[in-house]
């Protein structure tokens, strides 16, 4: 397993801003992980299992991060 790299602070407060870049920055960052989680196995017509995104699901996936980022609280160190 690769190991996930989170945005940067600069592109977080971005991304709360509206930024289209840093919600772009930020989708690229989670997207193996968003594949990850909405990848489901289905089964085959010759009777094998097959590991494949659903749609569906990776889209509302996406949906509900961007949905979170307005919220994140954002707090100068």
């Amino acid at each position: 397993m690769t190991e996930m790299k989170s945005p940067d602070f600069a592109t977080i407060q971005a991304t709360v801003a509206g930024e289209q870049w840093a919600l772009d920055k930020v989708l690229e960052c989670y997207g193996d992980e968003i594949n990850r989680l909405s990848t489901v196995r289905k089964r085959q017509p010759d009777g094998s299992m097959k590991a494949v995104v659903d749609e569906d699901m990776r889209l509302q996936l996406i949906k509900k991060l961007l949905e979170a980022i307005p919220q994140f609280l954002i707090e100068e160190a």
